[in-house]
């Protein structure tokens, strides 16, 4: 099966996070790394911009694409689920932890700022998203800045997807041919935002569509 699917699957959410997320990055992440080496130009931008001296984290680093846009003026940790997406980051002398998103291993209030690309829409319930950028929230201090995208359900590009269906399976397929079903909840036009409002504490900068992804640049408060 190599298009996507309905998400139907009768099992808990950590369930399903840790068969059709976490466990099949793990798999994939030699391939899925060798795909992921530009920047995109809204992240490259915010990361360009910001002060000399700031102390970041990007949770969910994947490959560690990130991490290597700007040395030498500020410092960026990530953190991932996938332990082979962290290897990856190591080997490139980046550094990195395994850590879930929903529990961070940073004291409240630690970092200048935070980006969390293309990871939250792997969180399979709502309180799970919200509990997601709670904590990117909670590691930031007052005046910093957090950076979030999301997949789009109204996607431009060669992705295109059931407008009544936002909880699907993405099949990445590597070159032996084997198929893995990805998880993946589909944000709608201002969803994303409405969930930094529900959370509070924080002002919406900017947000946006970029390269078929929504995305939130919010300030705390």
């Amino acid at each position: 099966m190599r298009e996507p699917v309905a998400d139907t699957l009768e099992i808990s959410s950590t369930d399903k996070e840790e068969q059709y997320v976490h466990a099949v990055y793990n798999e994939i992440a030699s391939h899925f790394s060798d795909t992921r080496f530009k920047p995109w130009p809204v992240i490259e931008r915010y990361l360009l911009a910001l002060p000399v001296g700031s102390l970041g984290a990007d949770i969910g680093c994947g490959n560690g694409k990130y991490l290597g846009v700007r040395t030498g003026d500020i410092f960026m940790v990530g953190t991932d689920r996938s332990s082979s997406l962290v290897d990856i980051c190591r080997s490139r002398k980046h550094e990195c932890l395994i850590s879930d998103g929903l529990g961070l291993p940073y004291r409240d209030g630690c970092f200048d700022f935070a980006i969390s690309i293309a990871v939250i829409h792997h969180f399979s319930t709502k309180e799970r998203r919200l509990a997601a950028i709670r904590e990117l929230l909670r590691i930031v201090r007052s005046g910093g800045t957090v950076l979030v995208f999301v997949w789009a359900l109204e996607q431009q590009g060669r992705r295109k997807f059931d407008e009544n269906t936002q909880d699907v399976l993405v099949p990445w397929v590597i070159p032996s041919g084997d198929v893995y079903q990805r998880y993946y909840h589909l944000f709608r036009d201002g969803e994303l935002s409405s969930l930094f409002q529900e959370i509070g504490g924080c002002a919406i900068e900017e947000a946006g569509y970029d390269r078929d992804n929504w995305f939130v640049i919010a300030r705390k408060l």
